[in-house]
């Protein structure tokens, strides 16, 4: 072998180990916090389909591993350490419990949250505009919704007077939406019960003692735990004949009366957009705080008239949505 053939060589041989060696690195990883269960709502392929939208493909350049609390939120501290040991690029969590629990794992590893409450309230992030540290996010703020759900459900309802609020006790979020309610129900002259719900078997409860307290409709505040009980709480209602406001249009899809709020599988979306932009070198400090800017109300027309309801014609026209 020439001397120019055995330098040739040697300079294919050194191109090729190094190939080999990329060829071999494990995909970037994305850790996903979920306080629920795995979801019913195809939220996460909203979520993916965020991240397509940067050309971050699930299996072909990135893995994404789930951690689901399923309504435990005392396990959320335990699994945010597990992702993080994992060292993952970038963690995803849904919704505030699970942010927080992400945050208190690290300070590091940048974290995309969704919440329905004030970020800068709960220590999430000092600034929408400019949020510090390795936290940014999408807020949905359903904890400002409180007085819109009562004003619907008083056009809906005119004559009911003691309204209930299922809440989970073991969510940081309940308290704000809590007091957004019972200051709206104050200005309305409702009556308002807050009623608290944890686990499937208080939330069987609840309706059970809804006869004896008279209460004449219910407003199910936005937790992820009630968005993974969602067929439960619809079929509770329609069981015991309570008309519903829900914070999400999935629960009128799935049967229940009337929603109004943010559009959780564009929120989702948007994650994934962020993460993929953090995957792509953006740094979360760059990133704002996402906010709606639009809600939705949505009626199911065939659920009110199976509780014997007329839908004022004022409802109809403001609907985005009216399901037959």
């Amino acid at each position: 072998m020439d001397r120019r053939a055995f330098i040739i060589l040697l300079g294919g041989a050194g191109v090729a180990r190094p190939l080999k060696g990329r060829a071999q690195q494990p995909l970037p990883l994305i850790g996903f916090l979920h306080q629920g269960s795995p979801d019913p709502l195809s939220l996460a392929n909203a979520f993916r389909q965020g991240l397509s939208e940067t050309g971050i493909i699930e299996g072909r350049n990135v893995t994404i591993e789930h951690r689901w609390a399923e309504g435990h939120y005392d396990r959320l501290p335990a699994l945010a350490a597990d992702l993080v040991s994992h060292r993952p690029a970038v963690i995803a969590a849904a919704f505030l419990p699970a942010s927080l629990a992400a945050k208190t794992a690290t300070q590091t590893i940048p974290i995309v949250f969704l919440s329905g409450s004030d970020p800068i309230a709960f220590g999430l992030v000092s600034s929408f505009n400019r949020p510090a540290g390795n936290v940014t996010g999408i807020a949905f703020m359903f904890t400002l919704l409180g007085g819109k759900n009562l004003e619907l459900l008083r056009e809906l309802l005119p004559k009911a007077t003691m309204i209930g609020a299922i809440a989970n006790p073991n969510n940081p979020n309940a308290q704000p939406q809590v007091r957004d309610l019972q200051a709206a129900a104050r200005a309305l002259g409702l009556q308002l019960i807050v009623l608290g719900a944890g686990t499937v078997s208080e939330i069987d409860s609840i309706f059970a003692t809804l006869p004896q307290r008279r209460i004449g409709a219910l407003v199910v505040t936005a937790d992820g735990f009630f968005i993974s009980q969602q067929e439960q709480l619809v079929a509770l209602a329609a069981r015991h004949a309570v008309p519903t406001m829900y914070p999400l249009r999935q629960y009128v899809e799935a049967g229940g009366l009337i929603s109004y709020g943010a559009k959780l599988p564009d929120a989702f979306r948007q994650c994934g957009i962020y993460v993929g932009r953090i995957l792509k070198g953006e740094k979360t400090t760059d990133l704002p705080v996402l906010q709606p800017s639009t809600f939705e109300l949505v009626i199911n027309a065939k659920t009110a008239k199976t509780l014997g309801l007329t839908i004022p014609q004022t409802l109809l026209l403001r609907a985005d949505q009216v399901i037959q």
